[in-house]
C-alpha cells in the first residue's frame, strides 16, 4: 500500500511539474510573440509616418495624379495608435499596395525622381521596408513556435486548460504583390 501511495505522489508531482513547465513555456512564447509584434510595430509606425511626407513630395510634381494619391491617403487615414494588432496588419497591407502606386507614379516623373527631398524620403522608406521584412520574418518565426506548442500534444492539453490560442501570422496579400500597379497618364 505504501508503495502505491509513493508512486501516486510521484506521478502527481511529475504531472504538476510538467504542467508548470509547459505553462511557463507558453507564457514565455506569448511574451516573445508580443515583443516581436511590438518591434515590427515600431517599423510599421515609422512607415505610417513617412507616407504624408512622400505624398506631399509627389503632389508637387504630379498634380493630376490625385486619384493615386487619394488611395494612398485613404489607406493611411485613421489613428494608428487606436488600431488593434489585427487592424494594424490589415492597414499596413493596404499601405504596401499604396506605396507601390507612389513608386510607379515616381517612375513617370524624372524630375520627381531627381528631387532631393523625394530621394531622401524614398531612401528612408526603402530602409524601413527592409526593417519591416526582417521584423516580419522574426515575428512569424516566433508565432510558428508558439502555435506549435499550442497545437502539439501533450502541450496542447495545458494550452487548452489555460486558454492559450493560436496567434496569427503576418502575411502579405499575395494578389497585391503579384499584380502590377497600373498608372495611366
Amino acid at each position: 500500500m505504501k508503495i502505491a501511495i509513493i508512486i501516486l505522489v510521484a506521478v502527481v508531482i511529475i504531472l504538476a511539474a510538467y504542467i508548470a513547465t509547459t505553462y511557463n513555456s507558453l507564457i514565455k512564447g506569448k511574451n516573445t510573440v508580443e515583443e516581436a509584434f511590438s518591434t515590427m510595430d515600431v517599423y510599421l509606425k515609422k512607415r505610417w509616418d513617412l507616407i504624408p511626407n512622400i505624398v506631399t513630395s509627389v503632389k508637387a510634381y504630379a498634380k493630376h495624379e490625385a486619384e493615386t494619391l487619394e488611395k494612398v491617403i485613404a489607406a493611411r487615414n485613421g489613428g494608428y495608435a487606436s488600431l488593434n494588432p489585427q487592424e494594424k496588419i490589415e492597414a499596413n497591407s493596404e499601405l504596401t499596395a499604396a506605396i507601390r502606386s507612389i513608386n510607379v507614379v515616381a517612375e513617370q516623373y524624372p524630375q520627381l525622381k531627381a528631387n532631393e527631398n523625394f530621394i531622401e524620403l524614398n531612401s528612408q522608406l526603402k530602409k524601413t521596408e527592409e526593417d519591416i521584412a526582417n521584423a516580419r520574418k522574426y515575428y512569424n518565426a516566433v508565432v510558428k513556435n508558439f502555435n506549435n506548442k499550442v497545437e502539439m500534444f501533450p502541450s496542447s492539453i495545458v494550452a487548452s486548460m489555460f486558454h492559450f490560442e493560436k496567434k496569427q501570422m503576418f502575411v502579405v496579400d499575395e494578389d497585391a504583390e503579384r499584380n502590377a500597379v497600373k498608372v495611366e497618364l
